[in-house]
């Protein structure tokens, strides 16, 4: 295998620290695993002296199978794995832990939902209040937070604080530990045993890491007092790739690196060997907007081949038309569906295009499990009104709506399977405010009989109040009130073409079983072979196709609404960056101006992206002389692509060329 100068370096590094910076498809882990063997063949380290460390544990195995295959057959004894793995092992040894103590995801998930449906909590959107308490779990252990000063972004911060308390509290109880401790008490331990950590460190002299970008505070510090005296610390990443800041990985760790080792060397790897040389272009107009960062003069080993394709669209129904339409272009070109991805921002995007491409029969895979928007809390609120409204007088459908918006009325009024409100008007009558309540209610409910579905949500929201409901819990729960009023929005617009609610249900039944079919399609891989691939940018990292289309490029959803500082703003164009470089050869980014009758921007990405070429942009008109008038699609660094408007031929050029020859005209 050929190496350039650059991998060459990385890979012959011997001693002392080494920070190699590898931008996206340039060889990061042919660089790990050739510089592993290079220290046991031409070093002569003994192989059980070497740790390679990596985030998951799929990346661990390819890793260590890559490796395997240069050894050829050779039994060398080195040591791959993930921080937790890795961690455990050593706490393993000295505390004589077992598997069997670690509290895994699916048990912290379960402990915390008993724990707070016993509060007696009013949580309408339990799930994610769950997920979101975890996250924070996580941020405060693994940066090693003083939970006093503790500011909470889900609940009230003594809310919180019990919570925390009172998990930290189970797990004593029952003697587990879950993968944050592992963490802790790992550092914990090492920095008190100076024994232990000494046996350690004469262990793993030599440390190699892979996406160290995505280091988090207590990792770090746990592998610094590794390295110790010796200080082999070979660190491979790349900090425009770091997307995970809401899991704890911190991009600064490696940007403060060189402060913590003044001696580093740093390499970078600037060679794409991915990408096409406007993708590179591209990706590198749109990155440099990040003023944190280490700057690259990366380059492609590819030609210019094709223009990266920016498309706008009236709608997103538009849009999906016009991915299809392409997918089926790229197919019949002799492109294998597992070479095409659709990429998003979030995994509420792709509902629609997932409706599309069952429709005409295109094979995909979802590499994370779609929501079902029906399945929101939101949306559960909304067909309890329509059933009760069709005569339903089961409790649950009650409790669902009977204080949103708020009444006031006691729950355990609806104490009853069946609920006969008469019975309940007799138990309050002594409150004036009560029974008008209740008969409001009831009118209410009377009005929706009458009404379509889309003419009921709508009275839901604005005649009844449930908006102010809503932005009122948004604030109790320190929520994005617009967000909110988004997915109400598209549940109101869904149910708009259904006359009836037994219509509307009918289509929601249908739409679960839908997604429930392509997820049960999803779990037999191995007739999947040939799909394409639907993914969020957060999933697709460490991932390449031929083709990239990437799904509704506007502000509000990328960057998301959520982010406003801008630590967060350069988080989300590293998730666009990371979107864009995952193509070879065709990158469309497509964009819709409206959505649910609101007006929408392209991404500020989107423009960062074009190039301006002395006021020179995609779409602008101009003329050659051999082949006429026609259409700017892209303009590279000294590179313009243009469609010629008579013949459809789209044409590379030099912009310098063009220019001295009096060739653009406006």
């Amino acid at each position: 295998m050929e190496f350039n100068e650059a991998q060459r370096k990385a890979i012959c590094h011997k001693d002392g620290p080494c920070m190699v910076l590898a931008g996206p498809g340039s060889g990061k882990t042919s660089v790990i695993t050739h510089r592993t063997k290079y220290l046991i063949d031409d070093a002569g380290i003994t192989p059980d002296q070497i740790l390679v460390i990596t985030f998951t544990r799929a990346a661990a195995r390819e890793m260590e199978l890559r490796f395997r295959s240069l050894m050829d057959g050779r039994n060398v004894d080195c040591t791959f794995g993930t921080f937790h793995s890795v961690f455990f092992r050593i706490l393993r040894r000295a505390y004589g832990y077992q598997y069997d103590q670690i509290l895994v995801e699916e048990e912290k998930r379960r402990y915390l939902k008993e724990d707070i449906g016993k509060r007696g909590l009013e949580i309408d959107d339990e799930e994610e209040f769950v997920r979101d308490i975890m996250a924070e779990i996580t941020l405060v252990k693994s940066e090693y937070l003083n939970l006093d000063y503790y500011y909470s972004t889900t609940c009230g911060e003594d809310l919180f604080r019990d919570i925390y308390h009172s998990y930290e509290a189970y797990l004593a109880r029952e003697n587990r530990i879950d993968f944050d401790d592992i963490l802790i008490y790992t550092y914990e331990l090492l920095k008190e045993r100076k024994d232990i950590l000494a046996s350690w460190q004469n262990r793993f002299p030599y440390i190699l890491i892979d996406e160290f970008q995505d280091i988090n505070r207590i990792q770090y510090e746990v592998v610094k007092l590794l390295a110790g005296k010796s200080r082999n610390l070979f660190i491979v990443g790349d900090d425009d790739q770091s997307i995970y800041r809401f899991r704890g990985a911190r991009p600064e760790i490696m940007l403060g690196f060189p402060k913590d080792y003044p001696d580093a060397e740093t390499i970078i790897l600037n060679v794409n060997y991915r990408s096409n040389r406007e993708i590179v272009e591209g990706s590198l107009r749109l990155i440099e907007n990040n003023e944190k960062r280490y700057v690259k003069p990366l380059k492609s080993d590819k030609e210019y081949e094709h223009p990266i394709y920016i498309h706008e669209y009236k709608t997103d129904k538009e849009e999906n038309a016009g991915i299809l339409k392409q997918i089926r272009m790229y197919h019949e070109k002799g492109i294998s569906y597992r070479k095409m991805a659709v990429i998003y921002r979030t995994n509420r995007e792709p509902a629609r295009l997932v409706h599309t491409l069952m429709e005409y029969n295109i094979p995909f895979r979802m590499r994370d499990r779609m929501p079902n928007l029906y399945d929101h809390f939101l949306a559960q609120h909304m067909i309890a009104y329509g059933t009760i409204a069709l005569g339903s007088r089961d409790r649950k459908d009650y409790l669902m709506i009977w204080n949103r918006p708020k009444r006031y009325l006691r729950r355990d009024l609806l104490q009853d399977s069946v609920v006969d409100l008469d019975v309940i008007r007799q138990k309050v009558q002594d409150k004036d405010w009560a029974v008008r309540n209740l008969d409001k209610l009831c009118k209410d409910i009377d009005k929706l009989k009458r009404m379509t579905p889309y003419a009921a949500i709508n009275y839901i929201r604005k005649g009844m109040g449930y908006d102010d409901y809503i932005r009122e819990y948004a604030q109790e729960r320190r929520m994005k009130e617009e967000e909110l009023m988004d997915v109400l929005d598209e549940i109101q617009a869904l149910s708009e073409p259904y006359k009836t609610y037994e219509e509307w249900f009918a289509h929601i039944r249908e739409y679960g079983e839908q997604i429930e079919e392509q997820q049960a399609r999803q779990q037999d891989l191995s007739s999947m072979d040939d799909a394409v691939t639907l993914t969020t940018m957060h999933s697709a990292k460490g991932l390449e196709y031929d083709v990239v289309f990437i799904l509704e490029a506007n502000e509000g959803i990328t960057p998301y609404k959520k982010a406003v500082k801008p630590e967060d703003l350069e988080e989300e164009r590293r998730m666009f960056y990371v979107a864009v470089t995952r193509a070879r050869h065709y990158l469309h980014i497509n964009y819709i101006k409206e959505h649910y009758n609101k007006n929408l921007q392209p991404s500020r990405y989107v423009n960062e992206i074009r190039c301006n070429w002395k006021q020179l942009a995609a779409g602008s008109k101009v003329r050659h002389r051999q082949y006429g008038p026609g259409t700017v699609t892209y303009c590279g660094k000294d590179k313009i692509s243009i469609v010629f408007d008579d013949s459809g031929l789209i044409k590379t050029f030099s912009l310098s060329h063009m220019a001295e020859h009096g060739l653009l005209s406006s």
